[in-house]
């Protein structure tokens, strides 16, 4: 951004229009214990030594790392085209839509998205986008409050502990009855999920795969939720659902999913992209918006806003929700990132990380003292438990160059040995051979 330097006649001159003599006067309603005690700001830098400045900063980075992480994020490949297309000028249109005459490329390219997400996850109507899946997470629970007008949300323990932490501080102030149900050394405990639900359940929120990888089928656990008037709430990996049973065939009412995966770079964290979706008669109670297709009165085809009025903007207090501001762009990168692989590049996608996670899972547990968590089946995630502490393995390897997996010790009472490995298309034979040589000499 180009800098906009005032001089003091021209800060002086907007002093005198606002009527008081010093900036300090702007300030005066806020008492001096309240006010920070320096802004510690160091002298101003030439363009020069600024943009060295940062680029030395930008070098301690250390990026030439082996990665395994996942955990809820991971690192696929992103086609070069996402970013040259995502990046014309022509995207860079108002952040939001609400003049569909000057926003007709900007609301078409959320109709695709939202087209996507439904033929992908099998539901009937998705939004806009909102921030992240713990959003997306929260705002589902809060459409089964409306709908059902009830507190409790079951959760699995087996949802990933970073969205449940996300879910809980949303719902702090919404009076809702959380009543989290332990997983079973790993995998979802459906019997205890089923003997929670009951006639004040709202919902129950489950996860698939879940956090340790694992995959199961939810359809008699949403059938049971719907005996008691519950809706049934599912997170799903959207790689994955183009060769898993997908939430529509479950019975699932809501679905949500991190869209990282489609197209985003794990840019350390962030910005991310919230999907949600869920069946057409739960749509008004739905946050933020959703785009139409239409057609004006000369019979030319358009897009629009539509059953926004439950935006805070018209409703204010009685919106469906105050954080429904869309990711656009990462929406934007979604579709463009779908649409370049397709169906069957989706399913190549998912079928190599999963046959490279088998590869690196066989190769792991023929080390002393390594076995896999369980004997649930996996995607391209899997958890293994090691003869040390996890921790402290993968701080090592780290040092080696190899990002070995989460630890799960750090969410998960009692398995500070566990660690969650992941495998994408990215990785090669020759780093699974690393990755099990180099932790069979630390253990």
């Amino acid at each position: 951004m180009p800098y906009i330097p005032h001089t003091s006649e021209e800060l002086q001159e907007m002093l005198d229009v606002i009527g008081v003599k010093t900036l300090d006067d702007l300030f005066a309603d806020i008492t001096p214990d309240m006010r920070p005690k320096s802004f510690n700001l160091p002298e101003g830098k030439s363009e020069a030594e600024l943009t060295a400045y940062f680029e030395a900063m930008a070098a301690k980075n250390k990026i030439d790392f082996i990665n395994f992480l996942g955990a809820g994020y991971y690192d696929h490949y992103i086609p070069k085209a996402v970013d040259a297309l995502s990046s014309r000028g022509e995207f860079l249109t108002s952040y939001t839509p609400y003049q569909p005459e000057v926003s007709q490329g900007t609301l078409q390219s959320i109709f695709e998205y939202q087209t996507a997400v439904c033929r992908l996850l099998e539901m009937d109507c998705a939004n806009a986008s909102l921030f992240d899946v713990g959003n997306a997470l929260f705002e589902a629970g809060m459409m089964a409050a409306r709908q059902t007008r009830k507190r409790t949300w079951v959760v699995d323990g087996a949802v990933n502990p970073i969205w449940r932490k996300m879910i809980a501080t949303y719902s702090a102030k919404q009076e809702i009855n959380i009543v989290t149900v332990p997983h079973k050394n790993g995998k979802s405990d459906k019997e205890a999920l089923l003997a929670a639900i009951d006639d004040s359940c709202a919902a129950v929120m489950v996860q698939n795969p879940n956090f340790f990888g694992a995959i199961d089928d939810f359809t008699e656990l949403f059938n049971k939720a719907k005996e008691h008037k519950a809706l049934g709430i599912i997170s799903v990996y959207p790689v994955m659902q183009s060769v898993l049973k997908t939430p529509g065939e479950m019975g699932a009412d809501i679905a949500v999913a991190e869209g990282q995966s489609l197209g985003m770079p794990l840019a350390f964290g962030g910005p991310y992209l919230g999907i949600i979706a869920c069946k057409k008669d739960l749509v008004r109670q739905m946050p933020g918006r959703i785009v139409g297709k239409t057609k004006d009165l000369n019979g030319n085809e358009g897009f629009v806003l539509t059953l926004q009025a439950r935006e805070q903007h018209i409703r204010r207090a009685k919106a469906t929700s105050n954080i429904c501001s869309n990711q656009g762009l990462c929406a934007l990168r979604s579709i463009i990132h779908m649409s370049l692989l397709g169906p069957e590049g989706l399913r190549r996608t998912a079928e190599n990380s999963m046959c490279l996670a088998r590869s690196l899972a066989d190769k792991l547990t023929k080390l002393q003292g390594v076995s896999l968590l369980n004997d649930a089946p996996y995607g391209n995630e899997f958890a293994v438990v090691l003869p040390k502490n996890a921790e402290d393995i993968a701080e090592k390897m780290a040092e080696k160059g190899i990002l070995c997996g989460f630890p799960v010790g750090q969410y998960y009472e009692g398995m500070d040995n566990v660690l969650l490995i992941a495998c994408t298309e990215k990785n090669t034979e020759e780093q699974l051979d690393m990755f099990a040589n180099t932790l069979g000499g630390l253990l």
